[in-house]
């Protein structure tokens, strides 16, 4: 409530300048990592080809940032703690912005919230320093500095105290600040980055280093993303390069197995600046839409760049969202070229599957002196014999078979049988708990889930003839009904034409029932209850913002459920093998429909490394 009196009207009056400062810093410096990313950025705008970052008490009590950028020449110093003073824009073309910063407010802003010391050194002047304490500068005075600038922020929040109780804890704060700095190393592959914690004094600790790396783009972006996310990413990811209408995207993109739990492995850049944009992130959510659960998130690193002026980035203070003039093309591009990259990908699955399942086999602990192996590798007409013995069906010999090599003949069936290199998936071996198909490869062997697989065949091929001319109906000697209430049958009645358009063709029967008619072909006989009862929960779960498109391949991939083949199914040989020749022709059969993997690759050489064969 106003605390004025109702006739009584407060004069207008112009603020202070150091009110004005501390009101714009609510907005660009939010906590310690805002001041660490505008000062970083203001580094990279320099020029600077090495930023070193100090931190002290999540950098609550100190922040300093040494570069060797351009400098600036001491006469100018007083000028840069001015609001809105910038080298970098002129004023003339808000929308042509090809820096960090323009906006002028950051020095400035921290200089009136906290204790802020500047020393520069431009070529061809000497080195000066000026000091800023609550928004009050001390005089231009001479410095030593060989060259750049050192921007050193003490007690931060000190002159609005208030600010500081809505800070985390230390560890929190320089987690905090580590993620902005590795966000701008990703976009910077050519300028080296260090930040050290020195909270106890002295030279402090190394949290995080990225060295300068070179070479073309993709070479010098592998090199970066391996410092930053790690090997492992760079590993299981696939390369993005696209372009449409001026908008080219490149990056990489981890394989739908190499999802995360949150959405903490996201990075997006428009024209070099990190961003947390909504549109992107939706863009990204809907290009993995088919491969992963609602609680998967995918690890990508996404650069998007454009004209200047087909992106106004002077959207909020802290530059951390963008807005597109044309949003529908950026998604589309984005959505697009991840599908394309996905489906090259072919059957490949992450190299983390086979990790963690070699990490979950523990080999026994030997009991004494360690065995000496007499035999090392069989020779090649052993392993032909091999082969043939542990082909499916092998348990039901009722005779024991001889150890004897025997030289098998060209052309015949265990030949035949022998995996070739142009078979990655191998050859199937046999199944085990009526679940799991056991392939063997030209160097190790493989563990294939029928249901898993099979769900995602089934459900590329239903897409497929969706997109031709429909899904192929079947229809029913005698029609099923199922009984349901009434609310439910209105649900699925809504839907009827997208579900004839899938082969499945439902038509009211009284009283809540509904009977259905037709089912699609490629799913052959299947329980109708189950599988509407399926398609009913699959609409719960979408709610009404999906798109049609979506919630029909959302359909689509329950329905495919229903056709695939069952755990607890004993398969034949021919069986197996053509499953596995599917999935190495159809895309993205690397992963079920929610992102789990549908196989397991291990390499001989890690298998014989559990028995201690080495």
């Amino acid at each position: 409530m106003n605390s004025l009196a109702p006739n009584i009207r407060a004069s207008i009056q112009q603020l202070e300048e150091s009110a004005i400062n501390r009101i714009a810093a609510g907005e660009v410096v939010e906590r310690p990592s805002s001041a660490v990313k505008e000062l970083v950025e203001n580094a990279i705008d320099a020029g600077a080809t090495r930023i070193d970052v100090a931190i002290a008490d999540g950098g609550k009590t100190l922040i300093r940032v040494t570069d060797d950028g351009c400098g600036i020449p001491p006469e100018e110093l007083p000028l840069a703690l001015a609001r809105h003073a910038t080298s970098k824009i002129d004023g003339s073309d808000l929308l042509n912005i090809h820096s960090f910063g323009f906006r002028g407010e950051a020095l400035a802003s921290l200089g009136a919230v906290g204790r802020l010391t500047l020393t520069s050194r431009a070529e061809g002047h000497e080195a000066a320093e000026l000091s800023v304490t609550g928004g009050k500068s001390d005089p231009v005075k001479p410095a030593a500095l060989s060259r750049g600038t050192v921007v050193t922020l003490r007690n931060l929040f000190y002159a609005t105290p208030a600010r500081l109780k809505f800070l985390r804890s230390d560890r929190a704060e320089m987690q905090a600040i580590s993620d902005v700095l590795k966000r701008l190393a990703m976009a910077e592959p050519s300028v080296s980055f260090t930040l050290r914690d020195v909270s106890g004094g002295g030279e402090g600790r190394v949290t995080f280093r990225a060295d300068a790396v070179t070479g073309d783009l993709f070479d010098a972006l592998r090199g970066r993303l391996g410092q930053v996310m790690g090997r492992e990413f760079i590993d299981n990811a696939v390369t993005i390069d696209a372009e449409r209408e001026g908008i080219h995207l490149t990056g990489l993109a981890g394989l739908p197995t190499y999802s995360r739990g949150a959405a903490v492995a996201q990075f997006l850049f428009v024209n070099g600046r990190p961003v947390r944009d909504k549109l992107l992130i939706g863009a990204l959510r809907g290009a993995y839409a088919d491969f992963l659960s609602r609680d998967r998130h995918p690890a990508v690193a996404l650069f998007i760049d454009c004209d200047p002026h087909k992106v106004d980035v002077n959207v909020h203070p802290a530059k951390s969202e963008v807005r597109f003039r044309e949003p529908g093309l950026v998604r589309g591009l984005i959505v697009s070229a991840l599908r394309h990259a996905l489906a090259e990908a072919g059957h490949r699955a992450s190299t983390t599957v086979a990790g963690a399942t070699l990490g979950a086999m523990r080999p026994e602990a030997p009991q004494g002196p360690p065995r000496v192996y007499q035999m090392d590798r069989p020779s090649f007409a052993a392993k032909q014999t091999a082969y043939a013995m542990q082909s499916p069906g092998f348990a039901d010999m009722q005779t024991s078979y001889s150890g004897r090599v025997v030289e098998v003949e060209e052309g015949s069936q265990e030949t035949d049988e022998i995996p070739r290199p142009h078979l990655p998936l191998g050859a199937a071996r046999g199944q085990v708990h009526e679940n799991y198909i056991i392939a063997q490869t030209e160097d190790g062997l493989v563990i294939v889930d029928q249901h898993a697989a099979h769900e995602r065949l089934v459900y590329e091929k239903l897409k497929t003839q969706m997109a031709q001319n429909g899904v192929p109906a079947q229809a029913l000697l005698i029609p099923d009904v199922v009984e349901m209430s009434e609310s439910d049958s209105a649900r699925l009645l809504d839907i009827a034409d997208d579900l004839t358009r899938m082969g499945l063709t439902v038509e009211p029967f009284g009283h809540g029932a509904v009977v259905v008619r037709e089912t699609p072909a490629i799913l052959g006989e299947v329980n109708s209850d189950a599988l509407l009862r399926d398609i009913l929960d699959e609409l719960d779960d979408q709610g009404e913002a999906r798109a049609v498109q979506d919630r029909i391949e959302a359909i689509l991939s329950r329905v495919a459920c229903h056709g695939s083949i069952r755990s607890g199914r004993q398969m034949r040989a021919e069986e197996m093998n053509a499953l596995l020749r599917e999935m190495e022709a159809t895309p993205y059969s690397g992963q079920c429909n929610h992102g789990r993997p549908t196989y397991v690759e291990l390499k001989l050489s890690d298998i014989e490394r559990l028995f201690g064969r080495t």
